[in-house]
């Protein structure tokens, strides 16, 4: 990183983050959300990020509905995400965004494109990394 540039989200998210293809069923979503570490299955369509489900989305969309999780798609169902970021966004505005919001991780994208996934975390190891290193006083 050149001196003297603030520092990006691109260089704090977690990059290529997995994701389903719109077209994946509702019970493949629901696989992945049986992982304890899973709290959302991030949703794409030919790279477009489309939205975000979770166990909430598949209790509502297809359980109380009566759908059949096989040949429900996520395309159908997919729920737009509570925010996203852009890569180029300064870090400090970012850390900001995601406090203010309550948010703990959001979406990364790039003109409609999935790239990432930030999270306050990642953003503060991130800033730690950058400290300069304490003085040594005992000298």
């Amino acid at each position: 990183m050149t001196e003297g540039l603030e520092q990006r989200v691109r260089d704090a998210m977690v990059p290529d983050p997995h994701a389903l293809d719109a077209g994946a069923t509702a019970q493949e979503a629901g696989e992945a959300l049986m992982r304890p570490e899973v709290r959302s299955v991030l949703v794409c369509e030919n790279g477009e990020f489309l939205g975000v489900i979770t166990r909430k989305t598949l209790v509502r969309e297809v359980v109380a509905r009566g759908l059949d999780p096989r040949a429900t798609t996520l395309r159908e169902i997919a729920e737009l995400p509570n925010a996203t970021i852009d890569s180029d966004t300064p870090l400090s505005r970012a850390l900001a965004f995601l406090e203010e919001g309550d948010y703990k991780r959001v979406p990364v994208v790039d003109g409609g494109r999935l790239v990432g996934v930030l999270s306050r975390s990642s953003i503060q190891r991130r800033l730690q990394e950058d400290d300069p290193p304490e003085a040594d006083e005992s000298v």
